[in-house]
């Protein structure tokens, strides 16, 4: 018996008790080479009682390398389930984001094959039939707060790609969480169709609702039912400090001139932020800012969001994830239940990221890259153009369509040895995410460079003005100088790059560790 309800309580339609067992009887549905679909998004929503029990049973029979499975997950999810699963061999492909150290390691290995997709793609490309030889997937395992009468299930802290799971799975494994109070209520699930015969997303504000608070669900597909008591580990956030305080004032500053100019309302639009420790910061940051009456339409909601509420600053959210912290995020949110419940709508993926909203409502997008360069091309997944580090994401969703499209990263990162040896803004990105075409504004703790109109000249002098740390502004604004002389010379200076030189700052880093380059000039050698 669970606070929260029994799993009696929680499986309305009784007809599904007979299916109930323990996670350790769901083993005999698995077999090596499966093609497997898990809820989950960004640690939230996700099963654990499963799949912990198959990390055991191949730990347990020394099965490492031997059980390898295919997971198709709508973003990341607990270090307990996947990174785990990565620690032990079992994971042969994983799509299309993901988070954890060993799994990190393994796609950097080679032993792991991952693809990289927009998520707001990867549900509908899904349905679609592209990922597997025949379109389907072996089972599908499944978070729930409940099941209705009717078999439709009441998800659990996200939606991710449950809406096309449960449609392209042989097999189904409910995991029932008993163990947090029900999210009954909290969910918009729209079923959208194929191409030709898809009809509009009529969302016209973030809190509009346009579907049912339940995923329906055959109920003979259902294999199993088990009960978890286990919460999400969710993600833990760096504190806000000096850098995300001062990215969060150049931010207030534009909304404020924005709005001065009538090119915003006093209370904005809807504010978009990705995931990670610099995003929370700063919307922390906002979060103390003048503006009121906000709404927030997002892939997921982090622990600041929650200031924004007590605040009284924000009025609605829409999301497709509860990314909060283990702690201290949930346990506040389960605390001030009733504060935030009826505020936030989670949608599935395949809604909260759709180009048609976004563009409809006018999303103010901000995210976080790896390096920006000075045409503002970003890069938001590859160290050195070669280490994955988690994946795209939503980013592109949103800096493609959005009204406002803003990339914040402080100015430079500390290297082994050198505190500012990476510089987040380079002559040309390692690797290319979001192209000049997607960007609008650019911000670092040094300043804010507003692109909008300027060729990409002009963007280069300004976002080496505004955003460059000042270690490197002079480095930068030598080489822009030397490849603007010697492209013009040729008659090819549109977006002067010198391919020669171009990396010189990545190759300092690697073999000096620090992008400070001492010479530009290419007779010498790279990196002296």
């Amino acid at each position: 018996m669970s606070e929260f309800g029994t799993l009696e309580s929680r499986v309305r339609r009784k007809s599904l008790l007979s299916k109930v067992c323990k996670a350790e009887d769901c083993i005999k549905y698995f077999s090596p080479g499966q093609d497997l679909m898990w809820s989950g998004f960004t640690p939230a929503g996700y099963p654990k009682m499963v799949p912990i029990a198959l990390a055991n049973h191949v730990e347990a029979n020394n099965l490492q390398g031997q059980w390898k499975f295919n997971l198709f997950i709508g973003a990341s999810v607990g270090a307990e389930t996947e990174d785990r699963w990565a620690a032990l061999d079992m994971i042969d492909r994983r799509w299309p984001y993901q988070t954890g150290k060993n799994i990190a390691a393994g796609i950097n290995a080679g032993r792991i094959r991952m693809g990289d997709k927009h998520l707001g793609h990867f549900a509908q490309d899904a349905g679609y039939g592209f990922y597997t030889g025949n379109g389907r997937y072996d089972i599908g395992i499944i978070e729930v707060s409940a099941i209705t009468e009717d078999c439709g299930l009441a998800l659990t802290t996200s939606c991710g790609i449950v809406a096309e799971a449960l449609h392209l799975c042989d097999k189904i494994i409910i995991e029932v969480n008993t163990g947090q109070p029900s999210f009954e209520g909290m969910h918009d699930i729209h079923m959208q169709q194929k191409p030709p015969h898809r009809a509009p997303f009529l969302i016209t504000a973030a809190d509009s609702r346009i579907g049912t608070p339940y995923v329906p669900c055959d109920p003979d597909r259902i294999v199993a039912i088990v009960e978890s008591k286990l919460r999400d580990k969710g993600r833990a956030f760096a504190e806000q400090d000096d850098t995300s305080e001062a990215i969060a004032g150049h931010i207030m500053d534009f909304f404020s001139h924005e709005i001065k100019m009538g090119r915003l309302p006093e209370n904005l639009l809807p504010l978009q932020s990705g995931v990670g420790s610099i995003a929370n910061a700063v919307i922390g940051g906002l979060a103390k800012g003048p503006f009121r009456n906000l709404s927030v339409y997002t892939e997921v909601l982090q622990d600041t969001m929650l200031d924004f509420f007590d605040g009284g600053n924000l009025l609605c959210a829409s999301s497709c994830s509860l990314s909060l912290s283990e702690t201290p995020g949930f346990p506040r949110f389960f605390e001030n239940w009733e504060r935030y419940f009826d505020k936030i709508t989670l949608r599935p993926l395949s809604i909260s990221n759709a180009p048609e909203p976004i563009r409809r409502l006018g999303c103010i997008a901000m995210n976080t890259p790896v390096e920006i360069d000075m045409y503002a091309h970003a890069n938001s997944t590859l160290v050195g153009g070669t280490r994955m580090i988690n994946g795209l994401g939503g980013s592109g969703d949103f800096l493609r369509n959005g009204y406002l499209k803003i990339m914040h990263t402080p100015s430079s990162r500390p290297s082994k040895t050198d505190p500012n040896g990476i510089s987040c803004v380079v002559p040309h990105c390692s690797h290319i995410d979001h192209t000049e075409h997607d960007l609008d504004c650019v911000v670092t703790e040094q300043g804010l460079a507003d692109l909008r109109g300027l060729c990409p000249r002009d963007r280069a002098l300004k976002i080496i003005e505004k955003c460059a740390h000042p270690d490197y502004k002079p480095i930068l604004t030598d080489y822009y100088q030397m490849a603007l002389k010697d492209t013009l010379a040729k008659g090819i200076g549109h977006e002067p790059q010198l391919w020669d030189r171009a990396f010189k700052m990545h190759l300092n880093l690697a073999q000096n560790g620090t992008m400070k380059v001492k010479n530009w000039d290419v007779k010498l050698d790279l990196c002296e």
